[in-house]
């Protein structure tokens, strides 16, 4: 019998540190909770997460229980807000299933943190219990320059098992817009968790009229 947690469809952990970049945190809680083949979502916000959205989104984080719809800029129904200071929650647990976790955006802080398996905040804990447990975890890392501390941690986060996607926009798709540049972003992390998006585009090949591609 399949699990409660599989019945209702995929169950996902999204981190929010405090890099700059909340913009993508946003895009991608609004596409996790359209997303049919989603049932769950864990959301978990550092302290300097929830200050960068303050700057950033210009948004009200001084009530908990409206943080992830004030994130979303809807109503939620699929998203559970955690306290980064919760080390008990369900996701502490490698025995609670989840199918992956992505940390955007991740500060080279949190990357030091994960690589090196230390676990003080929910968000380092949760992104060990993935690796650990063999679990997809994406972390978008959004800073720059590295300097050789950085590239090390990449690597060895990478060794562990993570996936290391930096905050790179891309431009063959020919955005109009910033919204479109993040857009396409989050869609193709969330194609590596086996969300293909329908907003996503995908390259074809050059054709005599330059780029082509097609949506999906």
């Amino acid at each position: 019998m399949p699990s409660s947690q599989t019945a209702l469809g995929k169950s996902l952990i999204l981190g929010v540190t405090g890099a700059s970049g909340t913009t993508f945190a946003r895009r991608m809680l609004q596409l996790l909770e359209t997303d049919d083949r989603v049932g769950k979502i864990h959301l978990v916000i550092s302290g300097s997460g929830l200050k960068v959205m303050r700057d950033e989104l210009e948004l009200d984080v001084s009530r908990s229980s409206d943080i992830a719809s004030a994130l979303a800029a809807q109503a939620v129904e699929k998203t559970e807000y955690l306290l980064d200071s919760d080390i008990g929650a369900s996701i502490a647990s490698g025995s609670y299933r989840v199918d992956g976790m992505v940390v955007i955006p991740c500060t080279t802080g949190c990357l030091a943190q994960v690589a090196h398996g230390i676990s003080e905040t929910l968000i380092e804990r949760a992104a060990d219990v993935c690796l650990k447990e063999g679990r997809k975890l994406v972390l978008a890392v959004r800073d720059a320059p590295f300097n050789q501390i950085h590239l090390k941690n990449m690597l060895r986060a990478q060794a562990a098992g993570a996936v290391i996607f930096p905050i790179i926009p891309s431009f063959y798709h020919r955005p109009k817009t910033i919204d479109d540049l993040v857009t396409q972003f989050c869609c193709r992390v969330l194609a590596l968790l086996g969300l293909d998006q329908a907003d996503q585009f995908r390259w074809q090949g050059l054709g005599a009229g330059g780029g082509e591609g097609s949506r999906q």
